[in-house]
């Protein structure tokens, strides 16, 4: 059985280059390719426009490109514009809708390039491409993305305040309980005091809750002053202890000759709270929670090529489970918590971050499994 012969190109039959280039766009169909001569009237057509466009040759040379723009386009003098790009930049992409023969619309992408002879402009070559497969199917696909953003958000949503309803809950219940009890026990001084620490605590805990949600809508704005750090902390550290039960200690490691911070002191004191809170649920067979302050010279992690400039810094460390890699990438989601429904609305760490962005320094989350946790606030140093 002899072999096929092999065809080289001293046995296709074409004369010259120019013939085969004009037998190479003819054959192409994907691609609209055609030339306009230098007012944009159409000067040749291959079976590729015809196939998108609907014209034939004979229906459209002579004829001026702007035909296949839409009405709104040509008013908006597309047409025009297109041919000017061209001619001053050297070439002219866009995506778009245009018109085909029988009145429908498709989604077009066009490359037209200016073609230059002895430095005088003699036409443009336009390529058009049909993508509009490719535009709906994009569109379907953000369709739905949106419609799963939009999921996402009702879900969180329902999250928080089945979290929220839970939460004040279990705070009024041990409020009104303790109350009850203050009430049929008023005699028993130690019992009252024990009860009243309690009540305070769930009072505490319900006024955080309501700050933290203030800071996620952003009803409540800063009004930041120059302040010391270790004073602010000093003064809530009976705060901080109440939050946290007997089995956890808590220890201040204060670093001395801190300028003062730009801050807003009520919103600081719930930052750190919410710190303390979350340091004190990782730990539930107790643990120690250390508060240390130092000055730190850098640029703002989101800036990194901005001049460096002094932070105060603020970190929350505890002894507790720590987290894994995949907690520590959501950790600071907002509404995202590992917490038991009624134990935490998920807001804490998103306010923490959100509270040091306003105020014009950073947080950092660093956390190993079974490590424990350290998170610092980083507040800009006020000027001397």
């Amino acid at each position: 059985m002899s072999a096929l012969p092999i065809a080289t190109p001293a046995t296709i039959p074409l004369t010259d280059d120019e013939q085969q280039f004009r037998l190479l766009v003819q054959s192409i169909t994907d691609y609209a390719i055609y030339m306009l001569d230098p007012y944009g009237y159409i000067r040749n057509w291959n079976p590729g426009g015809q196939r998108i466009k609907g014209y034939t040759r004979e229906e459209i040379v002579g004829e001026h490109f702007s035909r296949f723009y839409t009405e709104e386009d040509r008013l908006a003098g597309e047409p025009e514009y297109g041919l000017r790009m061209a001619r001053e930049h050297g070439r002219y992409e866009k995506e778009g809708w245009r018109m085909r023969k029988d009145g429908t619309r498709f989604r077009a992408s066009i490359v037209l390039d200016p073609i230059w002879r002895d430095g005088e402009l003699i036409g443009y070559a336009k390529i058009t491409r049909d993508v509009t497969d490719r535009y709906e199917a994009q569109r379907r696909l953000e369709h739905a993305q949106q419609a799963l953003i939009q999921s996402q958000k009702i879900e969180a949503i329902g999250k928080l305040t089945f979290g929220l309803a839970h939460d004040f809950n279990n705070l009024l219940t041990v409020i009104v309980n303790s109350l009850d009890l203050i009430k049929a026990h008023h005699d028993d001084a130690g019992r009252v005091e024990r009860l009243a620490d309690g009540a305070m605590r769930a009072a505490d805990r319900g006024a955080l809750l309501t700050r933290q949600l203030l800071a996620f809508a952003r009803g409540q704005s800063l009004a930041p002053e120059a302040h010391d750090i270790n004073d602010l902390l000093r003064r809530s550290e009976a705060l901080y202890r109440r939050a946290c039960d007997t089995a956890i200690t808590i220890v201040f490691d204060l670093a001395s000759d801190l300028p003062q911070a730009l801050v807003d002191a009520t919103q600081f004191e719930a930052a750190v709270l919410n710190l303390v809170i979350n340091a004190r649920d990782a730990m539930p067979d107790g643990g120690r929670i250390s508060i240390a302050t130092h000055l730190r010279r850098t640029a703002p992690p989101d800036r990194p090529e901005a001049a460096a400039s002094d932070y105060v810094c603020v970190a929350v460390s505890d002894t507790g489970v720590g987290m894994s890699e995949a907690l520590l990438q959501r950790a600071v989601e907002p509404f995202f918590t590992t917490k038991e429904i009624g134990k935490g609305s998920g807001l804490g760490l998103s306010q923490v971050f959100g509270f040091a962005s306003q105020s014009g320094g950073f947080a950092e989350l660093r956390s190993e499994e079974g490590e424990g946790s350290r998170v610092s606030i980083c507040l800009p140093a006020s000027a001397p």
